[in-house]
């Protein structure tokens, strides 16, 4: 990956046997930890979407995203935050 520039995309993009290392890490976590499939899903497009997104990574904290969207207590670093609920939705 050196050789060229981050892309603006998550790891099945950018490095697919790191993303199934995170894959097997995030479906070890404990059900109650996780969010549910829908909720990690727009977390993940909210992530696509954003311009600190870099080879999978959030250059905000250096998360790989989908370790951390489908973790429940976790949020988003950015500010203001991506993942949060605005009233209507």
């Amino acid at each position: 990956m050196a050789d060229r520039p981050p892309c603006r995309c998550l790891l099945r993009q950018a490095d697919p046997d790191l993303e199934k290392i995170v894959a097997d890490y995030v479906s070890s976590l404990p059900e109650d930890a996780r969010v549910p499939d829908a909720e990690y899903r727009r977390r993940l497009a909210l992530c696509e979407s954003c311009p600190r997104l870099a080879d999978g990574m959030c250059m905000d904290c250096g998360c790989y995203v989908e370790a951390r969207a489908a973790k429940a207590a976790l949020k988003c670093p950015a500010l203001p935050p991506r993942w949060e609920r605005y009233a209507g939705e």
